[in-house]
C-alpha cells in the first residue's frame, strides 16, 4: 500500500473518536469464505439453480431440500477465523475509537474476533430457529444432519439469515442508520455497496472523514476522502490505535 495513503489512514483515525465500520462480503475473502460476485465467488459456482434463486424464500419454501444442501456446503464456513481486519476493528471497539460495526455478512467472525457492537444487516448463520415453537439451534446442529432440519416439535428450523424477498430487521436498521449519522468517520470495506436496501444506509453519513477500502470501484469513491484499493486486512493491520 501506498505509504502516503497510510499515513493519511492513520491521521484520520487518530483525529476521529467515533468511527463506525460498514462491510460486506470482502472483509471476510481473506479468512477464506468466498465472496458472491468475484470470479470464484459464489454466483460462478455451478449448481442446477443460481444462488439467487436458492436464496429466495418462495425457494426455501418450495424446494427446501436443495435450499439446506446449498446453505451447507456453502454458507456455513466452520472453520473459518477472524483475520486482521476484524481483529483491528475489534481493537478499535475495545479502545473506544469504534461506535459499531455494520455488517452484511453473515459468518460471525466480527463477534469471534471480539467486537460487541455488531450490526448483522443479513442474520447469521450461527442463530437458526424452529418455525413452530422458536427454539433455537446452532450452527453444529444444522451441519450434523441432512436433508430438512427439524425440531424436536417436528417444526421445521430456519436459518436467521435474510433471504431474498425477505425484509430487513426494523429495529437493526435503525441502529445501524443511527449509528452511521452520529460518526465523525465511516469507513467502509470489502463491500460494492450494490446491495440494496443495505448499501444506502452510507447515505446517512455526514461526518468529515469518509474512506473507502475496496479492491473495485464503488458508487461512493467520489465522495470519499481517500479510496484504498488493497486487502482489508493488510491495510487495517498498519493501524494503530
Amino acid at each position: 500500500m501506498e505509504t502516503g495513503k497510510t499515513e493519511l489512514l492513520q491521521e484520520m483515525t487518530d483525529k476521529s473518536s467515533r468511527i463506525v465500520f460498514f462491510g460486506g462480503a470482502g472483509v471476510s475473502t481473506e479468512s477464506g469464505i468466498p465472496d458472491f460476485r468475484s470470479q470464484d465467488g459464489l454466483y460462478n459456482q455451478k449448481y442446477p439453480y443460481p444462488p439467487e434463486t436458492i436464496l429466495s424464500h418462495t425457494f426455501y419454501e418450495e424446494q427446501p431440500e436443495w435450499f439446506f444442501k446449498f446453505y451447507r456446503e456453502k454458507m456455513i464456513c466452520k472453520d473459518a477465523k477472524p483475520n486482521a481486519a476484524h481483529i483491528k476493528l475489534a481493537e478499535m471497539e475495545e479502545k473506544g475509537k469504534l461506535l459499531a460495526v455494520i455488517t452484511q455478512n453473515i459468518d460471525g467472525l466480527h463477534t469471534m474476533a471480539g467486537s460487541r457492537n455488531v450490526l448483522e444487516l443479513h442474520g447469521s448463520v450461527h442463530r437458526n430457529y424452529c418455525e413452530r415453537c422458536h427454539s433455537f439451534f446452532d450452527a453444529d446442529y444444522m451441519l450434523q444432519g441432512t436433508g430438512v432440519p427439524e425440531c424436536g416439535c417436528g417444526g421445521r428450523v430456519k436459518p436467521d439469515v435474510v433471504l431474498y424477498e425477505e425484509s430487513l430487521d426494523s429495529k437493526i436498521i435503525e441502529r445501524a442508520v443511527n449509528a452511521i449519522a452520529s460518526a465523525d468517520m465511516l469507513i467502509i470495506g470489502g463491500t460494492s455497496l450494490a446491495v440494496y436496501p443495505a448499501a444506502g444506509f452510507v447515505r446517512y453519513f455526514s461526518g468529515e472523514r469518509l474512506v473507502i477500502i475496496n479492491r473495485d470501484a464503488t458508487s461512493m469513491d467520489e465522495k470519499a476522502d481517500l479510496v484504498i484499493r488493497e486487502p482489508i486486512g493488510k491495510v487495517l493491520s498498519k493501524i494503530k490505535v
